[in-house]
């Protein structure tokens, strides 16, 4: 992989090569044989490998999140583009209800090995409907693995651990991310687990994707040893390295972009008091974004995203309890 790719870059280069390896893995998706998709992810493809394993879809998520589903038990490994998570409300039924519960409810004789892309998170001005973040609600499902990949390496790594699982896979991307070439620490660690970006001794902050870079950036600003958590697998939880960083500094900040209500920081909240609570030397502080929907003018959007200062904010809170 080269040193320069963004994300995209590294997504398109995994799916690439994936398709090079394995004839039943296709792509489904808005324009993404004609123009890439919206983000270009699938840029050349169609070229490359033709529109039969490269397809266009009509403007129904519903309609082609079914048909890979349908594709899937059927011996193929569909890649489906679903251009923003808000859009996955339109085909939840095809996703929570069918992909993922189809090996549970056969016995474990069938498997659905679909894998969605989608982009989540505010920034741009996109407005309320295409700037929503669900993790927490996709991580609610049981049947359902997320990944959230912070990093070039770690993005390209996650589509093909995506493609080569048997179970319906969502690989969560944060927007803002998606033209970054930031490299992270421990980038050789598997997508499949949570895994430790900086090392500190003060304070553990538990975030993922675009708030890893986020937390780095504050956690110099405050003067602490903070350790970084990239959670990455989002669903099922990891909370392991979380729970083994909490013990060692007593003090923990979960951060996320979603808003506070039913989010993933509730899961990860509630997995350290069971497991961890007498090593906090302090409550549990939480940064995410308000519960609004996101708003489009460019000085509500810019105060509704999280940002450094409000992480730095809270390392202070814990620090100083």
């Amino acid at each position: 992989m080269s040193s320069n790719e963004n994300l995209i870059q590294a997504a398109r280069a995994g799916l690439a090569e994936a398709m090079e390896s394995d004839e039943r893995v296709m792509v489904l998706g808005e324009d993404v044989a004609s123009g890439g998709g919206p983000f270009a992810l699938t840029r050349g493809l169609a070229e490359r490998h033709g529109v039969e394993r490269v397809r266009n879809t009509p403007i129904c998520e519903s309609t082609f999140v079914g048909a890979a589903v349908g594709m899937a038990l059927g011996g193929a490994r569909p890649f489906v583009d679903v251009m923003f998570n808000d859009f996955i409300t339109i085909a939840s039924d095809q996703l929570f209800n069918n992909a993922a519960k189809i090996h549970f409810m056969s016995g474990g004789r069938f498997s659905a090995p679909v894998t969605i892309w989608t982009v989540a998170g505010a920034e741009g001005r996109w407005g309320a409907q295409h700037s929503q973040h669900l993790a927490g609600w996709f991580a609610q499902v049981p049947g359902i693995k997320v990944l959230s990949p912070a990093s070039p390496v770690m993005m390209r790594a996650s589509v093909l651990a995506a493609l080569d699982d048997p179970d319906p896979v969502v690989l969560l991307v944060d927007r803002p991310l998606l033209y970054s070439r930031a490299p992270l620490a421990n980038d050789e660690a598997s997508p499949w687990k949570a895994r430790v970006v900086q090392v500190g001794s003060d304070a553990t902050i538990a975030t993922a994707g675009r708030l890893v870079h986020v937390a780095i950036e504050a956690s110099r600003a405050s003067g602490s040893s903070v350790e970084i958590v990239d959670l990455q697998r989002i669903a099922p939880l990891d909370v392991d390295p979380v729970v083994a960083s909490v013990e060692k500094t007593g003090r923990l900040v979960v951060a996320h972009d979603e808003v506070g209500c039913g989010a993933l920081g509730a899961l990860v909240e509630t997995a350290v008091y069971q497991r961890a609570f007498w090593a906090l030397d302090a409550p549990i502080a939480r940064v995410s974004a308000p519960s609004t929907p996101v708003p489009t003018a460019p000085n509500l959007e810019d105060a509704y995203i999280v940002e450094a200062t409000d992480i730095e904010r809270a390392i202070w809170e814990v620090m100083n309890p």
